[in-house]
Order: structure tokens, then sequence, then C-alpha cells
């Protein structure tokens, strides 16, 4: 199975990152295949709503990082998006990616796909409500299923090494793809 992970947080080695990290090892020792792209590292512009990707070849016209991010999508089978809760919501990074899927609408090559979310918050999972819904809603109208989520306490670096909890879900939910 190949498993991409999106990390929307603009710190490497945080959380989230320690987080989706746990999902991975729990993958990877049950032999799949794991790409993870750190959204700051990639240059991708805002949706400007032309619609063309709604047409053939469904595709955005942008040129940017999402061009190679596209193929990527396309060839995985399981997506864990990384992102902590920036004032009750994603990264800008990790909304700006969710909104250059609408190609997805069209094509429909997301379909069949499973979803994974790590989302670490300050105030812990009541902080990631809203975030989690925000995703279920996208990811269903994508056809992806949000096969499961793990949500953690941790604000400051190294916090969610703290959360013995949620860093076995983690892992556990990595283990049981």
């Amino acid at each position: 199975m190949n498993i991409l992970a999106l990390v929307g947080s603009p710190r490497k080695g945080g959380n989230t990152d320690i987080l989706v990290d746990a999902i991975l090892s729990g993958a990877r020792e049950h032999g799949h295949a794991i790409e993870k792209i750190y959204l700051r590292d990639l240059d991708i512009g805002s949706c400007i709503d032309c619609r063309i990707c709604k047409r053939e070849p469904f595709r955005c016209v942008l040129a940017d990082s999402m061009r190679d991010l596209y193929s990527q999508l396309d060839a995985s089978d399981v997506l864990v998006f990384g992102t902590p809760i920036y004032w009750f919501g994603p990264t800008g990074p990790m909304k700006t990616l969710l909104d250059r899927l609408r190609p997805y609408v069209a094509n429909r090559q997301l379909r069949g796909k499973k979803a994974l979310l790590a989302i670490p918050a300050g105030d812990g999972p009541k902080e990631a409500d809203l975030t989690v819904e925000m995703f279920r809603r996208s990811l269903e109208y994508l056809e992806v299923e949000l096969a499961d989520y793990v949500l953690a306490t941790a604000y400051d670096r190294d916090d969610i090494q703290h959360d013995a909890t949620a860093m076995a879900q983690a892992a556990r939910l990595g283990a049981e793809l």
C-alpha cells in the first residue's frame, strides 16, 4: 500500500511531524511504502476559481508544485493529513492544499482512497472539532473515506512526547492500515 503523508506544520520536527511519524512508523513496520511531504517546502498557490479543472483533462492550470503533487496523490492509497490547529482550523498551507484538490471533484481519482488525520492542539482534542468536521466533509465530497484520526494535546516543542495515549494511538493507526 502507498501512503502519502502531507504535513501542514511550519515546524519540521515539531509536534505534528512527530505524530505523523508515529503513524508512518506503524505503517512501515507492516511493509507499506511511505512518502512524507512538508507543505512548507512547496510552492502551492491559491485556487483562482477559474474552473478550468472542471473540464477535460480535469487538471489545474496553475504552474506550481501541485503539478507534481497531483501525481503523488493519484499514486497513493492512503493520505495522512497532519496539521496543528491555528485559530480553530488547519494551517494556511494545509487549507490551500485542500482548496487545490478541486480537480478531484470532477476526475474522481481520489475516490475509494482512505485518509487519516493527525491533529495536535494546544488545548487538546476539543479544540480540533471544527477541523475534523471540515476534513470529514471535504473528504466525503471527494469520495475519500476518513478512516480515523488522532487528536492530541501539544503546544510547545516536544509536548506530544508527553501525550502517550495519542502517540500509541497514532502508531496503532499506522499498523492497522
